[in-house]
């Protein structure tokens, strides 16, 4: 599907392109089969490509026909950005996108054919990603695959047949990273609180957010095995669990929090 007569064009090298990027390119597939459009594409990332090999230009190259068309941008530019990209839509091309709120008919009205929607999370960076997608009727098993390839060089892909659900995923992964990190935020402000100096909690609740991340990545139980594990009866965890897990505890305040992200991700539907 992807090739040098039909490349996978990149559109946008920012940080969510930038990571697929750095993941395809890691993984040794092969930079003459890779075309980044980008206008103005960051000092590390021009640096990158030109070591790379990749081609790197600002606007769609005439004649060029993309296998894969992957929409790296903003959804607050898209529309203007599609316009000049519909001479890079051929029978066989497949649109990927990982633009929040954008729909797949969003897109098959404006590029027409094969289209994927994508909703990745930032520690696609760090190559620990996961991406939930979903697809149209007009990608192929075989287009399928190669996407499940492209995605994930950055982590594991969830697919699902009904798009509805990239709402809930965006709710759960898309945005979650930022809960993890506000986490950790609180967990220091309250360390400051019990007496500790702010830089000496911070580095607490960092290193044990990001260790206890790292030790459910590599444990085969549950979250909730974890969770019991390291909860001894009558001790210091328990107590703190019986606030955190009371009827009025963080349960009922993700509740809200992952319907107004759901919410608002249908409102940038339009």
């Amino acid at each position: 599907m992807i090739s040098i007569d039909r490349p996978l064009v990149l559109v946008g090298a920012g940080n969510m392109g930038g990571a697929m990027l750095n993941g395809w390119l890691d993984a040794g597939m092969d930079p003459a089969t890779i075309v980044v459009l980008d206008p103005t594409p960051s000092e590390t990332m021009a640096k990158r490509l030109a070591s790379a090999g990749v081609q790197c230009v600002g606007s769609a190259p005439d004649g060029m026909t993309a296998g894969v068309l992957m929409l790296a941008v903003k959804p607050q530019i898209m529309d203007d950005v599609l316009p000049g990209l519909t001479g890079l839509v051929g029978p066989q091309t497949v649109s990927l996108s990982v633009a929040a709120g954008k729909t797949i008919a969003y897109f098959e009205a404006r590029l027409g054919g094969a289209v994927v929607r994508t909703i990745p999370n930032t520690p696609a960076m760090v190559g620990r990603g996961i991406t939930g997608a979903v697809a149209n009727p007009a990608v192929t098993a075989e287009a399928r695959a190669e996407i499940d390839r492209l995605l994930s060089v950055c982590g594991p892909v969830e697919w699902v047949e009904d798009e509805a659900l990239i709402d809930a995923i965006t709710a759960v992964s898309g945005s979650g990273p930022a809960y993890v990190f506000y986490l950790a935020e609180c967990m220091a402000e309250a360390g400051r609180k019990c007496g500790l100096p702010a830089d000496l909690a911070m580095r607490l609740a960092r290193a044990t957010v990001s260790g206890a991340g790292e030790l459910m990545h590599r444990s085969p139980d549950g979250a909730a095995t974890l969770r019991q594990n390291v909860t001894s009866p009558n001790g210091t965890t328990a107590a703190a669990l019986a606030v955190l897990m009371a009827d009025d505890g963080i349960q009922p305040v993700f509740d809200q929090a992952l319907q107004a992200a759901a919410t608002r991700s249908r409102d940038l539907a339009g």
